[in-house]
Parts: C-alpha cells; structure tokens; sequence
C-alpha cells in the first residue's frame, strides 16, 4: 500500500484537479514535503487521509489501496474471466461494462487508474472510445489496454494513436494481460 503521494495521486484520490492539490500544498492546507534538490512535492497517506476528512472528500478511494480498473467487452465469459483474475490478484477494484454506453458513464464516474477494452463493440469502436477518453483531462492517467481478434498493423497503430497505450490480439492469456496492467501502472509484475 503507497504511503506518499504525488499531486498528480492525490488529485485523482480527491477527485479534484492537480493545481487544487498544489494550490492547496502551496498555501499550507495540505501538509508534506518537497523532494529534495526538486520541485516535486509529496503527501504523505495519513496527512492526505486527515485533508480529505476535514474536507468531506470520501476516503474510500484511499482506504481500499487498491488500483481501479474497468473492463468493457461484448464477451460476458471473457469479462467475467478477467474481472476475476484481476481480484484473484488482491490489488485491483474491477468494474465491467458490456458495451461502449455503459462504459463511458462507468469511466466519468469512477476514473480508473487502467480500461482493458475491446475494440469492436456492438455501439462503438475502440478507436472512438479512446479519443473520447483522451479528450477528457481528468483521465489524462488512465491507461487503455485495447484488445481484440484484428491483426492489422496500421489498425493497431491508429488505436494506439487515438490514444492506447498497449494492445492484446486475443486470445490471449489472462496472466499477459495483468503483466501489461501492472507494466503500465508501474506495479510489480506478479512472479508466477
């Protein structure tokens, strides 16, 4: 569980914008200290926990640890595939979504730290969905993992320039997609 925040973190935590954290710390509403030799500042968990508190932020985003991750595809089995894998591994929040509509309200509310998303849903394609995520800065850290059963290159190219940030040719196997989540997110890869 992480013990020091950047802004950047705590923004998302807060469901506030990066420069309200700053302006925050800046003013001394927000304790913590700067790096060394830097400019970067960090929040330490207890002082940002007693901020969001006095401040009537819900904590439960900080309370869980745990990285939040949503998956969207038309496939109820392969969802339900990866969402378990996903809790099976004890450090993620799963929310699944069957179709691009779901999945935009699901992504607004909730902000996950990562989206695992087919490209070729029954409503929209993958291509439109990750310009729509990218158009929206406060999801300007979400990563999209985009993965379907195309194999065209410039296909990949074109997701991976309306904004993905990885691509899985299905099938695939679950453990190499939680290996692209946590490559992502700079978590520990799991030792298998």
């Amino acid at each position: 569980m992480k013990t020091v925040f950047t802004t950047g973190e705590a923004a998302k935590i807060c469901k506030v914008s990066q420069q309200t954290i700053i302006r925050c710390f800046d003013s001394g509403q927000l304790k913590g200290f700067r790096v060394p030799g830097s400019r970067f500042r960090r929040i330490p968990r207890d002082v940002l926990y007693r901020f969001m508190r006095e401040n009537g932020i819900p904590t439960d985003a900080l309370e869980s640890g745990k990285r939040k991750a949503v998956v969207v595809d038309d496939d109820v089995e392969l969802v339900e595939l990866i969402r378990d894998a996903l809790q099976a591994d004890g450090r993620f929040e799963v929310r699944v979504a069957n179709n691009g509509f779901d999945a935009g309200m699901i992504v607004k509310e909730y902000r996950p730290d990562v989206i695992v998303l087919d490209v070729m849903l029954p409503d929209i394609n993958g291509k439109e969905v990750c310009q729509r995520i990218r158009s929206d800065s406060t999801l300007d850290d979400s990563r999209i993992i985009c993965i379907s059963g195309m194999v065209e290159a410039d296909k990949i190219d074109e997701l991976k320039t309306s904004g993905a940030n990885d691509f899985l040719q299905k099938p695939f196997e679950v453990d190499s997609l939680i290996d692209s989540i946590c490559r992502l997110l700079d978590m520990d890869v799991p030792a298998r």
